[in-house]
C-alpha cells in the first residue's frame, strides 16, 4: 500500500474509522493488490491453518533497491504458500508513522507477525509495539536482539552480503584501469562499513594497491547527493562505482551516463546499466522469509525460543547472491570471482582474517585473530580498512 494521506489521515486510520462504526461487511482493501475481509480472523478462523503477515517498507517497492528486495522476499513466499497472506505498506517513514502501520496490520488485517524492513523502525517504534502487542512477532533486518534488553517477541535478521561485495570487489579491481574504486554510502552504521570493508579487501586480494574512495549521504535516500557524489568520483578518474543506499537507481545509471563502470547492491540494476554493470550483491529474501512463514505457521515464537532471536546467513546458506557478469567483464575476472564464491560456499574464505589494519595504521584484527562471519566484533564494526580513503567520522 502506498502511504497515501487523506486530510491528514493515513489510508489506514480512514479504514479503521469506517471499522469502528460498521458492524461486518466491511473490507478492507489494500492498494498492493492484497484485501483481507474485517471479519476473517488473524489465522485459522475459517478452520484453517492460514496466517498474515505484514511487510513495512521504507521506499517504494519498485525502488531497483533495499525495498525492492524485501518486496520481491514477500512475493516470493506469497506465490509459494497457499495458506499465507501477505499485507505491505511503502513509503512509510522512520516515525511514528510506522507505529501506526504496524498497529494497523495487526488490529484490522489480523497479522500475526511483522516485518518492518527498514533500520531506523527498531528503536522505539518496534520496541514499542513489541511491549504493546506481546502476543505478535516481530522481526526486524539489521537490528541486533539483546537477550534480556529486548523483549522476548523481538527478533533480527540479516545476512552476510559483505560476502558477495568481497566478489564484488575483486570483479571491480580486475575491470578498473586506473585501480581507484568509489563507495557511496548512506550512514557509516556497522552493515554499511563492513561492505565498504569487505568490498576493499576483495579488490586489494587481487590488486593490492588498489583504493576505494567512500563518501557518506547522510540518509538512506538522497539522491541529489548520490549523484554529485557519482559524478565526483568519476571527475576524480575512479572508474568503478558501488553503493550501500536504499536505491541504487541514481549512482548506476550516473556511472553509465559518465561511460565508467558499476557494481550492484540490493537487488539485480543491470538493465539500469547494460554497458558497465559488472556485478551485484543482491538479497535473497524468499530465502529467509520462506523458513520464518513456516516456523509460526508450525506454532514456533520468538517468546519461547523454539524460534531464534538472532538469524544470519551468507552465500552458502542462500540469504545473498552475485548478480550475472556484465559485458565487461573478462574471462579472467570470472574465474577469480567463481573461485571466492566456491571458497564461501565450502567456508575456506575468512574476510576477516589477521593481520587487518585500518586506514589509520591500527591493527583491528591481529595476525592469531580470525573473525567468522558469527563473530559478535564484526556486528559492532567501527572502522575503514586500509586502502579505504574517507572517516567514519
Amino acid at each position: 500500500m502506498s502511504n497515501q494521506r487523506f486530510l491528514g489521515l493515513s489510508r489506514r486510520q480512514v479504514i479503521r474509522g469506517l471499522l469502528a462504526t460498521t458492524a461486518f461487511g466491511v473490507t478492507a482493501k489494500l492498494g498492493t493488490g492484497c484485501s483481507r475481509s474485517a471479519s476473517e480472523g488473524a489465522s485459522g478462523a475459517d478452520g484453517s491453518d492460514s496466517i498474515t503477515l505484514g511487510f513495512i517498507y521504507v521506499g517504494p517497492k519498485d525502488d531497483y533497491g533495499y525495498n525492492q528486495a524485501h518486496a520481491e522476499g514477500a512475493a516470493g513466499i506469497a506465490a509459494k504458500y497457499n495458506w499465507l497472506t501477505i499485507v505491505e505498506e511503502a513509503n512509510v517513514p522512520e516515525t511514528t508513522s510506522v507505529e501506526e502501520s504496524m498497529r494497523s496490520m495487526i488490529d484490522l488485517d489480523g497479522a500475526v507477525a511483522v516485518f518492518p524492513t527498514s533500520f531506523g523502525y527498531f528503536d522505539p517504534h518496534i520496541l514499542k509495539l513489541a511491549e504493546e502487542y506481546p502476543e505478535v512477532q516481530f522481526f526486524h533486518c539489521g537490528g541486533l536482539y539483546q537477550d534480556g534488553v529486548h523483549p522476548k517477541n523481538v527478533g533480527s535478521y540479516y545476512g552476510y552480503i559483505d560476502e558477495a561485495q568481497y566478489v564484488s570487489g575483486i570483479v571491480a579491481a580486475m575491470t578498473s584501469k586506473t585501480g581507484k574504486l568509489g563507495f557511496i554510502a548512506a550512514k557509516p552504521i556497522p552493515q554499511v562499513l563492513r561492505n565498504i570493508n569487505s568490498f576493499t579487501l576483495g579488490a586489494r586480494s587481487v590488486k593490492p594497491e588498489t583504493t576505494t574512495q567512500v563518501i557518506f549521504t547522510g540518509n538512506w535516500a538522497e539522491p541529489v547527493k548520490e549523484a554529485e557524489a557519482a559524478n565526483s568520483m568519476a571527475d576524480q578518474g575512479i572508474d568503478v562505482l558501488t553503493c550501500h543506499v536504499d536505491s541504487p537507481k541514481v549512482v548506476m545509471e550516473t556511472a553509465e551516463r559518465r561511460g565508467i563502470f558499476s557494481t550492484g547492491y540490493h537487488a539485480n540494476q543491470a538493465e539500469l546499466a547494460a554497458k558497465g554493470y559488472l556485478t551485484g550483491a543482491e538479497w535473497d529474501w524468499t530465502t529467509v522469509y520462506s523458513k520464518y512463514a513456516e516456523d509460526i505457521r508450525a506454532g514456533k515464537t520468538l517468546t519461547d525460543g523454539s524460534i531464534p532471536h538472532v538469524v544470519r546467513g551468507g552465500i552458502k546458506e542462500g540469504f545473498c547472491k552475485l548478480s550475472d557478469y556484465g559485458p565487461a567483464v573478462s574471462a579472467e575476472a570470472k574465474q577469480a570471482a567463481d573461485a571466492a564464491l566456491a571458497q564461501f560456499q565450502d567456508g575456506s574464505l575468512v574476510i576477516y582474517k589477521g593481520e587487518v589494519k585500518d586506514n589509520t595504521g591500527k591493527v583491528v584484527v591481529t595476525s592469531a585473530e580470525e573473525l567468522k562471519q558469527q563473530d559478535p566484533k564484526l556486528e559492532q564494526m567501527n572502522y575503514l580498512v586500509e586502502g579505504v580513503i574517507g572517516s567514519v567520522s
